[in-house]
């Protein structure tokens, strides 16, 4: 597979410095980068890397004078990146029809293109839409509906009554469905609160491998258009994740939590339950938010604080020891001073 860079160029609304007819061939870091390839510079760090690289070709927002090959000048060279790696990814492969070792109860709405490999079962009542593909050892249970062109990847367990929508891509080992942690104290006894609702996937939501999404004690667990999580993400009972909003690896949504529409959320942040996070919201990692967070906010830490904020406080932890001896040579001197005004007196 080869394109033109005029070809790469128009494909990403950019512009060709050098020559337009030159073949690419592949896509490469600016380490791995040989002849026939393209890559992109988007950080001034890695000017030392453009200076060595063998790439044929680089996607940059301004055309650069230290490297001797073709440019494309593109607004946003790391999604012009995206762009064009697409041209290049190998398609996600496929098992051609229903593998005779899959157990497909016969109640079940097959769509068309469905691709159904070993191991997989499909339980009573389940539908399935169109060019669908479920990978090795999946699990999905009764009533549970998924629309078209979802992938679900190996050892993903979709459990009953749970709706997963178009262009879904659920990664190896998700559990999505598993019970609410819900119990009552009785005495010494803790006894389990029936968890009788499901859970909501959208269209276009990309869930990563190993998360645990729990359906709704009542009701549901909404995960909302094009929200993205990566690794080991748990999202408890009854939550609800607005639009497009990106959740990074171990991070974890309490019971209720809110999360609104395009919000950031780093790695290994705690969420309270009933917490609500509103609209364009960034978190940074590590946090701990236990209250509302209002619209457009920058918060970071534990408890979770403006982030300009926690980096002040940040900064004075290193300089803690050095203050605590500085306070008690003061104390010692003070003490000195008070014993020669009592002598005085």
């Amino acid at each position: 597979m080869a394109f033109t860079l005029k070809e790469i160029a128009d494909m990403v609304g950019g512009e060709v410095m050098g020559d337009d007819q030159s073949m690419i061939t592949g896509i490469s870091s600016l380490h791995e980068g040989s002849k026939g390839e393209i890559s992109f510079f988007a950080d001034h760090r890695y000017k030392d890397a453009v200076k060595k690289t063998m790439a044929t070709a680089l996607l940059v927002s301004k055309a650069i004078d230290f490297f001797e090959g073709s440019q494309i000048v593109v607004p946003n060279p790391a999604l012009a990146y995206v762009k064009v790696a697409g041209l290049f990814a190998p398609p996600v492969s496929k098992f051609s029809g229903l593998h005779p070792t899959a157990f497909i109860h016969e109640s079940s709405e097959i769509g068309e293109n469905v691709s159904i490999y070993p191991s997989v079962y499909v339980g009573e009542g389940v539908t399935i839409g169109n060019d669908v593909t479920l990978f090795p050892g999946v699990f999905i249970g009764e009533r549970v509906k998924i629309g078209n062109n979802t992938r679900v990847y190996p050892n993903v367990t979709i459990r009953h009554d749970c709706i997963i929508g178009n262009e879904v891509i659920i990664h190896a080992g998700s559990v999505i469905g598993s019970d609410g942690f819900g119990f009552i104290r009785d005495g010494s006894v803790n006894i389990k609160v029936p968890q009788i609702g499901f859970v909501q996937i959208d269209d276009l939501v990309e869930i990563g491998a190993n998360n645990t999404i729990d359906r709704a004690a009542l009701g549901k667990t909404w995960i909302k258009r094009g929200v993205k999580t990566d690794n080991l993400v748990h999202v408890a009972h009854n939550v609800v994740i607005g639009e497009d909003t990106v959740i990074v690896a171990q991070t974890a949504l309490g019971g209720s939590a809110q999360i609104g529409k395009g919000v950031t959320i780093g790695g290994q942040v705690a969420i309270s339950d009933h917490v609500k996070i509103a609209d364009g919201v960034m978190i940074g990692s590590q946090s701990g938010v236990g209250k509302p967070v209002s619209k457009g906010q920058i918060v970071s830490g534990t408890p979770a604080m403006p982030h300009r904020l926690w980096l002040k406080t940040r900064g004075l932890i290193t300089r803690l020891p050095q203050a605590t001896e500085r306070l008690r040579n003061l104390e010692r001197k003070m003490a000195q001073l008070e014993k020669l005004f009592k002598k005085d007196k």
